[in-house]
């Protein structure tokens, strides 16, 4: 895992909780009502993904699970992990991208909303990806999946050698002398594994991007709304198709990149397929970063235009993250991909107590602050979503009443205690088990195993009914709380 140079240990703010009273009378606590977006109160749970749908994308019980679990925190709103919006493998990831999922993703809505009374909206996040294959190893690379060029030819001086001929010295070569044979992407391939991007328009696939992907995201979102959802979260964020036309780095020539207004163009041209598909009741918002934290990126300014221009084309809300991108991934071990979280745009995702002195928590509200006040200043009353190193109530508060959002977030806190808005509702804060900002769960993210939390995952683990991981060592679920014996309400 990376972490800042000279980066120190930050301690846990110590917490006040606030009496149920104090609670009800909270921004935080208080009912949002903007346009389609209607919340019982201004909590939220972003996607986190958990790696327990089949490898065929059905929701399985551990899936179903996993939401009613934090259903029964009643939240403002939850939204389900990226959902695959293509019909093609993606290992244990949920998929919409045929009929056939509908039947499981409308009983995972059922649960959540029996867990928790009604009280609680669920939007699930749609997600596009490009190939990102397996870092291979070497002799396997220039032996099968290296395409033999001119360029190879003339640099190793075997213009009368056959293919063949040529990858037997290009295995024999060192690892010095491959360097200066091989180019950029060709390197990259072999030290990281190959990964197609939104530039690669050589490729057909990649250069029709803009006039196939409108199409596929507006029918998941019929599906969604097929399946219960109140709506769906775009998923324009992180190392993705949708978030790579948005990057600084996109340079495509074909007015989907370069220029700002060319870069926002397929985002919005994906909302109004989205809007046009579903019924006007139905939530349409998207997930984006403030930051892309890496060199040559999108930085905040950027996400100040986005933000404006999809306020202006009229999603429901903007939720905003940091970071998460490939092109600063740490080189994994031969036989796994490149994860977007292991350089230091992933750590500006998900920010650990070691540090620099800025410190994990809130670390996106300042840029979150820009877009919304920007927002608010073209004439958009767009609800805005933050999230990122949140873990108490003052501070979420503090966030609402100074204007910096209008919704508060939290994905590790509500893993690491998925009572804790109740908890916080009923004046019973003391009880909340606090989030140590580790990221013990991203690690587990990281190795595609199924994500719990180490404050609970070890746990009662022979009571009666618990599920536990595939080795049988952890809990899926954290265990139940007094509170879940009261009967769910919309209160």
């Amino acid at each position: 895992m990376w972490h800042p140079r000279d980066a120190f240990r930050h301690l846990l703010p110590p917490a006040r909780w606030p009496t149920a009273d104090e609670a009800a009378r909270s921004r935080w606590f208080a009912p949002l009502k903007a346009d389609r977006l209607h919340l019982a109160e201004r909590t939220w749970v972003p996607a986190m993904v958990p790696w327990r749908a089949t490898e065929d994308g059905f929701a399985t019980p551990d899936v179903l699970d996993w939401y009613e679990r934090f259903a029964r925190g009643c939240p403002g709103a939850i939204v389900v992990e990226a959902t695959g919006v293509r019909d093609i493998p993606s290992g244990p990831l949920l998929r919409i991208g045929h009929d056939r999922f509908i039947p499981g993703l409308a009983e995972l809505v059922r649960r959540v909303n029996h867990a928790s009374g009604g009280r609680t909206r669920l939007f699930i996040q749609l997600i596009d990806f490009l190939t990102v294959k397996r870092r291979p190893e070497r002799d396997k690379f220039l032996r099968r999946f290296l395409v033999i060029t001119d360029d190879h030819r003339r640099t190793l001086g075997g213009g009368t050698q056959t293919d063949e001929e040529l990858r037997d010295v290009l295995v024999a070569i060192s690892d010095d002398e491959l360097e200066g044979v091989l180019n950029d992407r060709e390197l990259e391939a072999l030290k990281f594994g190959y990964r197609e991007r939104v530039t690669d328009v050589h490729l057909p696939h990649i250069r029709d991007l803009p006039q196939v992907l409108p199409g596929v995201f507006a029918d998941a979102a019929a599906r969604a709304q097929a399946a219960g959802f109140d709506g769906i979260e775009l998923h324009f964020a992180h190392a993705y198709t949708m978030a790579s036309f948005l990057s600084a780095l996109n340079n495509r020539g074909d007015g989907y990149g370069g220029t700002l207004e060319d870069r926002v163009r397929l985002p919005i041209e994906v909302f109004r397929a989205v809007r046009a598909r579903v019924a006007d009741r139905f939530v349409v918002g998207c997930r984006f970063l403030t930051d892309e934290c890496i060199a040559g990126g999108s930085v905040v300014d950027d996400a100040v235009y986005f933000g404006v221009e999809f306020a202006r084309a009229g999603m429901d809300f903007l939720s905003l993250s940091r970071g998460g991108k490939f092109e600063d991934a740490k080189q994994p071990q031969v036989g796994w991909a490149a994860y977007p979280y292991t350089g230091p745009s992933g750590w500006e995702c998900m920010p650990t107590t070691l540090a620099d002195p800025e410190g994990p928590f809130g670390r996106n509200v300042p840029a979150t602050s820009r877009i919304r006040h920007a927002v608010r200043a073209a004439g958009f009353d767009t609800p805005i979503v933050v999230s990122g190193g949140i873990h108490d109530f003052d501070q979420a508060e503090r966030i609402l009443t100074r204007g910096d959002a209008d919704i508060v977030g939290a994905a590790r806190q509500s893993l690491a205690d998925p009572d804790w808005f109740r908890k916080i509702r009923h004046g019973r804060g003391d009880d909340v088990r606090r989030c140590v900002f580790t990221n013990y769960c991203e690690g587990l993210d990281q190795k595609h195993r199924q994500v719990t939390c180490k404050l609970w995952d070890r746990v009662g683990l022979n009571e009666p009914g618990v599920r536990l991981t595939l080795d049988a060592k952890r809990r899926l679920t954290a265990p139940a709380y007094a509170l879940d014996l009261e009967p769910a309400s919309k209160d």
